[in-house]
C-alpha cells in the first residue's frame, strides 16, 4: 500500500511518524511531500518506508504523478490548496482526507465523488474531527436509549501547558498563526434558551463566560462562528442550547478584546514599516481607534508585544494583521521544551422517562514537547488512523464525508484510546 501525504509542516509531526511506524510494520510506504525538503526530512529521519518529495503543489505533473501512484491521499496543505488536490483525487478515483472545513469547492465534487466509487472525508482532525466523533457518540448513544436531548454545548482550545505558560497572555502558538489572527472575524451564530444569537466580530471576545475542567481549571470560551449550521448535522433541531466554542485562559479573551477593538487584525490596513518602531505601531492603533488600556494586565500584555520597543521594524509595506503576525510568531513561539495542551469539553443535557439528565464528557491531551504537541497529535492521529482503516477496508463506504456516522466514528475513536486520546465522562441526574 502507499500513502501520500502533502504537507509538513507543524500539524503533520505526529501524523507522519505514526505512518512511519505502521508502514514499518506492514510494509507498506508513505511518500511526503511539501516544497520545504529540509522539514520533510526532519519529519522522516529514522523510517525507511518513508520518502520525501519536494513539490510546489500547482505543479500539475509533479502532483498528478504523486497522486496516481498513491492508495490513499492525506491533505495537511492550507485549507485553500485542498481542491487541486481533490480534483485530482477524483480523476484518479483515489481516496482523500483532510483535517479542513468542508468548504463549497470540496462540497461542489460530491457528484463527481459518487460516481468515481471513492471516499471522501473532511474535518478529520481536532476541531473539526474528534468534537464530531465523540459527540456523535453520545448523541446517538442518548437517543438509543431513548433520550431527548435539550441542550448542546461544545468547547475545545489549544492552550499552553501550565509548565510553559510563562507570557501574560497565557497562550503560545501550536498551530496556524494566521487563524490566530482571523478568529472570530466572521462573527458567529448560535443558539441558546430557544434563541437566535448573533454576535458581530467586535464582540466576539466581550465578557467571555467561563467554565471548569477537571484537572485543568478555570477556562473562558468565545463562541465559533456558525453553530447552527451543526444542527442539522448533529440532527438536533429539538435542542434548544446548540453552541460550538472556543478555549482560551480568561486574561487572553480579554486582551484579544483590545486587539480587535483597535483593528490590529485588519487586512486593508496597509502600513509602512520602514522607519516604523513597534511602539510607535501600538501606540498609534490605540489612540487612532481611542481603545484605552486601562487595567495593569493589559498594559503588561500589550508592552510583552511592544508598546515601549523603540527597535525599528524596516520590513517594507505590510497590512496590520500581517504586522501583527509577524510579531505573534515571535513572541508566542514554542521554547525548546514547552508542552502545549488540547482541552475539549461536551455538555448535553437531555430528558429520559421524564427525568432529566446532564452528561459531560472531557478530553485533556498534553503534548511531549515543542515538536511533538498535543495539537499535533490530535489533527495528525485522526487522519492517520482512518487512512490505515480505510486502507484495511474496516472503513468501506463511499461518497463525501464527515466523521458523524458510526461507520467512521466508531473505529477511530476505539483506535485513538490505544494512543491515549480517551475521553473522561460523568453523568449526573438534575433535581
Amino acid at each position: 500500500m502507499q500513502i501520500l501525504v502533502f504537507g509538513a509542516g507543524k500539524s503533520a509531526t505526529v501524523l507522519i511518524k505514526y505512518l512511519g511506524g505502521v508502514c514499518g510494520e506492514k510494509n507498506w510506504t508513505c511518500t511526503v511531500a511539501d516544497q520545504d525538503m529540509n522539514a520533510i526530512q526532519l519529519k522522516i529521519k529514522g523510517f525507511p518506508q518513508l520518502q520525501a518529495a519536494a513539490i510546489q503543489i500547482d505543479d500539475e505533473i509533479a502532483r498528478q504523478g504523486l497522486i496516481k501512484a498513491a492508495d490513499i491521499v492525506i491533505s495537511l496543505l492550507p485549507p485553500s490548496l485542498h481542491f487541486l488536490v481533490a480534483k485530482d483525487c477524483v480523476l484518479f478515483k483515489k481516496n482523500l482526507l483532510t483535517a479542513s472545513y468542508l468548504d463549497d469547492q470540496i462540497k461542489s465534487l460530491e457528484k463527481d465523488i459518487n460516481e468515481a466509487g471513492i471516499l471522501f472525508i473532511g474535518e478529520m482532525g481536532l476541531d473539526p474531527g474528534i468534537d464530531h466523533m465523540s459527540a456523535m457518540q453520545i448523541i446517538d448513544q442518548i437517543k438509543a436509549e431513548g433520550g431527548q436531548i435539550t441542550s448542546f454545548k461544545s468547547h475545545c482550545g489549544g492552550l499552553i501547558a501550565p509548565e510553559a505558560d510563562n507570557n501574560p497572555w497565557h497562550y503560545k502558538i501550536s498551530w496556524n498563526p494566521r487563524n490566530i489572527v482571523t478568529a472570530g472575524k466572521a462573527g458567529a451564530m448560535y443558539k441558546e434558551a430557544g434563541n437566535i444569537v448573533t454576535k458581530p466580530y467586535t464582540q466576539i471576545f466581550q465578557q467571555c463566560a467561563e467554565l471548569s475542567i477537571p484537572n485543568v481549571g478555570k477556562l473562558a470560551y468565545y463562541p465559533n462562528r456558525d453553530s447552527l449550521s451543526y444542527i442539522p448535522l448533529y440532527k438536533l433541531a429539538s435542542a434548544d442550547t446548540f453552541i460550538r466554542t472556543t478555549l482560551r485562559y480568561a486574561e487572553f479573551c480579554k486582551g484579544w478584546e483590545k486587539i480587535v477593538a483597535a483593528d490590529f487584525t485588519n487586512d486593508d490596513t496597509i502600513i509602512q514599516t520602514d522607519g516604523l518602531s513597534y511602539q510607535a505601531f501600538f501606540q498609534n492603533q490605540l489612540s487612532k481607534h481611542q481603545v484605552v488600556l486601562d487595567r495593569p494586565e493589559l498594559l503588561e500584555q500589550f508592552n510583552y508585544l511592544g508598546l515601549s520597543d523603540p527597535t525599528l521594524i524596516n520590513k517594507g509595506q505590510m497590512s496590520s494583521a500581517q504586522l501583527l503576525q509577524n510579531i505573534l510568531e515571535d513572541k508566542w513561539r514554542l521554547q525548546n521544551g514547552d508542552q502545549d495542551l488540547i482541552v475539549m469539553l461536551h455538555e448535553l443535557e437531555y430528558t429520559k422517562a421524564q427525568k432529566d439528565y446532564r452528561i459531560e464528557s472531557a478530553l485533556v491531551v498534553k503534548g511531549n514537547n515543542e515538536l511533538e504537541t498535543a495539537m499535533a497529535k490530535t489533527v495528525g492521529l485522526p487522519l492517520g488512523i482512518a487512512a490505515v482503516l480505510i486502507l484495511e477496508n474496516k472503513i468501506s463506504i463511499k461518497g463525501l464525508h464527515i466523521p458523524i456516522i458510526k461507520a467512521i466514528y466508531e473505529p477511530v475513536l476505539a483506535a485513538l484510546i490505544k494512543e491515549g486520546i480517551a475521553f473522561v465522562e460523568t453523568k449526573q441526574a438534575l433535581s
